[in-house]
């Protein structure tokens, strides 16, 4: 009876220095969590550091994901309002809604911009047909964000001496551009950018143009008339010629002065 209680014994003793070992143990690893989480943070912000009594269990989703910015999530505000396709004509683009509203915005463009009056047509005017171009607008991750209906018009069919005169127009050089980056540097100026929507809407036509009314968009009054054009329209040989001497003219009123090397430029 004693050998078998001491053998009991020692096994009872066994037990607990592996008991202790075990506790030992957890309480290291647990120390050496707690030193390394606390080392990390100490490299946040105050304002960052987890108060205590709180837990990351009860944080929902995952914490090292990062933040969901505006900017992330712009693609879903605009996926449920836009056509993933471009129609190939403009009877496909009457069938979807997204299309059919893109195209109206850009004659409402033209009614804000005054580009045109409706008249009758005669046989002596020489009408230049119009057409329709789609895209699809994408940001800088592929993500279509717009589409964009272009009303323009058939420039083939314009005769010279009578549809437009004069066509050249200047272009700004890369050369340009890198001298107004670096005035602006040296004069510690603050840059900004713009973009003129429908830019080309803008300048004032010297010609008389007529062209047809848009496809899909006919006057049903006046089925027969046609547009005489005030100011220019994307496809003319002159609009571009136009656009910058509207703009040109606009700068220098506002006391601007133009280049003498590169004529786009204005200080």
């Amino acid at each position: 009876m004693p050998k078998i209680a001491d053998e009991e014994e020692r096994a009872q003793e066994k037990k607990s220095t592996a008991e202790l070992e075990t506790t030992a143990r957890n309480q290291s690893a647990k120390k050496e969590i707690q030193s390394t989480e606390k080392a990390a943070d100490n490299n946040l912000p105050k304002e960052w550091i987890e108060p205590k009594g709180l837990s990351k269990d009860n944080i929902i989703g995952d914490i090292e994901q990062g933040v969901s910015t505006r900017r992330k999530l712009a693609f879903f505000q605009h996926v449920a309002f836009v056509s993933q396709i471009e129609p190939k004509n403009v009877n496909d683009a009457l069938c979807d809604s997204n299309w059919v509203v893109a195209m109206q915005d850009e004659l409402n463009q033209f009614t804000r911009n005054d580009v045109w009056s409706l008249v009758p047509k005669i046989d002596a005017m020489n009408v230049i047909g119009t057409k329709w171009v789609f895209r699809n607008k994408m940001d800088e991750n592929g993500n279509i964000v717009r589409n964009k209906a272009r009303l323009v018009a058939e420039g083939y069919n314009q005769e010279e001496g009578i549809d437009f005169n004069e066509t050249y127009a200047l272009v700004a050089r890369l050369e340009a551009v890198r001298l107004l980056l670096a005035y602006a540097c040296m004069c510690n100026f603050k840059l900004s950018q713009m973009d003129v929507k429908s830019a080309f809407l803008n300048g004032f036509l010297n010609e008389e143009v007529y062209v047809s009314q848009p496809p899909g968009f006919e006057d049903h009054l006046y089925p027969n008339h046609v547009f005489k054009l005030k100011k220019a329209l994307y496809g003319l040989k002159q609009a571009p010629r136009q656009w910058y001497e509207m703009l040109s003219n606009l700068l220098l009123s506002k006391r601007y002065a133009r280049g003498v090397v590169d004529k786009t430029l204005f200080i």
